[in-house]
């Protein structure tokens, strides 16, 4: 679908102006049922060598509502992945607060309130296709006949349903994360957390992906956190996209993308006024007017 001409122009927030509550507020678990992700005043401080500490993210104040796609953008090194890591309580944050659906990160994992996905698929090469979907729900004692449908179901959704009996070296690189993402759905999560899952994929094959990517959100109605370089990935994909600063991490700019419903973005979207305006606004979000590319020349862009 190609967005009108009348389409609002994306709007850029900066931190100190987004909607988001203020630090000193602190998240309480009724409250913040209804939001994806809430983190206030999130810090995360590494030991570094001879006693030296690393300052990766600082005064992180985020919301995710319900069924949002939001990606995060920024330079490398600047904590993107970390913040992830926290939402998923892979790692703690040293000081801040993070939930997720209103519980602590830890209890949202408990209870398998989200999936996630990273660069490399994480395949288990002697596992079929439909063995490595049905993991999670074999961990989590779920019975062989449900875990049977809900494998079905799922492989349609991606739409690999004839390859459920192959194994991973037996797929290209595209199909490989298609499984993964549908291993990442098996548990009916309403938020996915995707680490740059296309960022080793050539670059048709990402594109494909992004839309396949688009229809599933779709089909769901999950909220998605995404990681990614690219700016076209970013703008193409989000509701919203978040840009962060070089270390130590911080959110300085959001990006109101309007682009329309999942369901409704197609390929010809990449080369519609909208998407390029979109594109123009994240990259001078992140590196000022100056940097902000010509008509017409949003592929290929990232901040690697």
């Amino acid at each position: 679908m190609s967005t009108s001409p009348s389409t609002p122009a994306p709007e850029s927030t900066s931190a100190a102006g987004t909607a988001a509550s203020p630090a000193t507020a602190t998240p309480s678990a009724t409250a913040d049922a209804t939001e994806a992700v809430v983190a206030r005043g999130v810090e995360r401080i590494f030991a570094g060598a001879k006693g030296a500490e690393v300052t990766a993210l600082t005064g992180i104040e985020l919301t995710v509502r319900a069924g949002e796609f939001v990606s995060l953008i920024g330079p490398s090194g600047c904590g993107k992945s970390t913040l992830l890591r926290l939402i998923a309580d892979l790692d703690e944050p040293t000081a801040g607060v993070i939930r997720v659906f209103g519980k602590t990160a830890r209890q949202a994992r408990i209870d398998q309130a989200y999936g996630i996905a990273f660069q490399q698929a994480g395949l288990l090469p002697w596992r079929s296709v439909a063995a490595n979907v049905e993991l999670p729900l074999q961990l989590h004692g779920i019975g062989s006949a449900q875990r049977r449908t809900r494998v079905a179901e799922l492989l349609e959704l991606v739409g690999l349903s004839d390859f459920a009996g192959h194994y991973p070296d037996q797929l290209s690189g595209g199909m490989q994360q298609r499984v993964a993402i549908a291993r990442s759905l098996a548990e009916q999560p309403r938020l996915l957390l995707m680490d740059e899952p296309f960022g080793a994929l050539d670059e048709m094959t990402r594109e494909r992906m992004q839309t396949e990517l688009l229809r599933i959100r779709a089909e769901t109605g999950a909220a998605v956190v995404f990681v990614t370089h690219s700016i076209p990935e970013a703008v193409y994909l989000s509701d919203r996209v978040v840009v962060m600063s070089p270390r130590p991490g911080r959110i300085t700019d959001e990006v109101d993308v309007r682009l329309g419903d999942a369901a409704d973005r197609g390929e010809d979207l990449r080369e519609d006024a909208a998407f390029f305006a979109g594109v123009t606004a994240v990259r001078e979000a992140l590196h000022g007017h100056e940097a902000a590319p010509a008509t017409g020349s949003a592929r290929g862009v990232d901040v690697r």
